[in-house]
């Protein structure tokens, strides 16, 4: 089985709709009002889940005489038999690592429900750590693809959740967020004993000896780019204790000192559109290219444009030959790759609703398409082949697009609903 630990910050999102943004000192009535959990990582994990549970229905459909255009890349498979959603969920395990509230605090239930595909579950007699996952685990049904909490930090004597509000307007499409924390963040020390849990998998006897030596290389870790100087350890501690890990990040907020240290040190980077901006890029390639020089370890980088799709770099890291690799005489250029929302929706006219978590969605895609749907990457079962990540470069340029295509659609579909709740109907 594989494992997606997710690490990053968890919210409750106050989402106010308003006809244009207020002016300073004045009152104005909102349209619409949404109270819903949020937070980068989770919201990944949230859309991750639901791709689960389509069983392999949103798979990346055979492109045996198609044509190599992005919009036959993705498409609706056949509704997937019991057997086939039984064994896609048996493959993926997500774990959460989130700064959390008391457990008897009243948004503990409100998040952790807000995962569960059958109804949230009843309050239980005794609300201590152990019985409130018990509750949440057997409502959010016992399969694989529920979402393992039992890494989450939980805050004694903290009541409130970390919260934002956010401020849509509805003449610009415009968010303009302001966040409230008051949660202390998770200790390196915290994330230590977390990894370890991880390495003693590999001398669990109730683990199957043939693959206890490979639970690093069954491991992807996925941070969300903040508090760097505490991240920037976590992963350095991670390359110690299991080196065969893939390491992720996502680079979005602009200003924030330290993000480009964590790309230095990750095998797969996500920027955001914001974050090239503020480094004076002007579309996605020229940010990849520009950043590529620092980026020694990584074998893709992406960077999303908003309503201009993203795009793809596929650099070959240090020590695996050509690409970004200094070491090397002659240095191949990485292929780039792009991929706009036309091309995915050649002949629909795309609404935006609500943009909150698109990016977050498009990185569930791409996870998805990489750990699951991707032909190069399911065949990969063999600790080396996913240890150096080799099959990143060794796939075809029509799969790379199909894996591009497949995330950009994903977050263009979020994009015109509102949360995420159902994002897979409909495809």
């Amino acid at each position: 089985m594989k494992h997606l630990i997710l690490v990053g910050a968890c919210y409750l999102d106050t989402i106010l709709t308003v006809p244009q943004f207020p002016d300073e000192d004045s009152k104005l009535r909102a349209t619409a009002l949404q109270v819903r959990r949020g937070g980068n990582c989770p919201n990944t994990a949230e859309v991750l889940q639901q791709l689960l549970l389509s069983g392999g229905g949103l798979g990346f459909s055979s492109t045996q005489n198609q044509p190599d255009s992005a919009a036959g890349v993705v498409a609706v498979t056949p509704p997937p038999s019991q057997e086939q959603q039984q064994q896609q969920q048996q493959q993926l395990k997500l774990h959460l690592v989130s700064i959390l509230p008391d457990v008897g605090s009243p948004a503990i239930r409100k998040i952790l429900s807000s995962f569960a595909t059958p109804p949230a579950p009843q309050p239980s007699p005794s609300y201590d750590s152990e019985s409130l996952f018990e509750s949440v685990t057997s409502a959010a049904s016992a399969t694989a693809t529920s979402v393992d909490f039992s890494h989450c930090l939980y805050r004694k004597g903290h009541d409130e959740a970390a919260s934002s509000y956010i401020i849509r307007s509805g003449a610009t499409g415009s968010r303009t967020i302001v966040n409230y924390n008051d949660l202390p963040e998770m200790t390196t020390d915290e994330f230590m004993k977390i990894a370890d849990g991880f390495v003693s998998l590999q001398h669990d006897h109730n683990v199957d000896a043939s693959s206890r030596g490979f639970i690093g290389e069954d491991c992807w870790w996925h941070f969300e780019g903040r508090i760097p100087e505490t991240t920037l350890q976590c992963i350095r501690y991670l390359r110690q204790v299991l080196p065969g890990s893939t390491i992720s990040v996502e680079v979005e907020k602009p200003g924030r000192e330290g993000l480009a240290e964590l790309a230095a040190e990750s095998d797969v980077v996500f920027y955001s559109k914001s974050w090239a901006e503020s480094r004076g890029y002007t579309n996605p390639e020229a940010c990849l290219r520009g950043e590529l020089p620092n980026c020694k370890k990584a074998s893709l980088m992406l960077c999303t444009w908003g309503c201009q799709g993203a795009g793809a770099l596929f650099p070959s890291p240090a020590g695996t030959g050509g690409g970004n690799n200094e070491q090397t005489a002659e240095v191949a250029e990485p292929d780039y790759l792009h991929c706009s929302t036309a091309e995915v929706f050649e002949t629909q006219i795309i609404t935006v609703v609500d943009t909150i978590g698109a990016g977050d969605t498009f990185i569930a895609g791409i996870m998805y398409g990489l750990l699951m749907a991707s032909p190069s990457a399911t065949a990969t079962a063999t600790a080396t082949a996913t240890k150096d990540r080799s099959w990143i470069q060794s796939t075809s340029q029509k799969e790379k697009k199909k894996l591009l295509a497949f995330a950009v659609r994903l977050a263009t579909q979020k994009v015109q609903m509102e949360g995420f709740n159902g994002i897979v109907k409909g495809w």
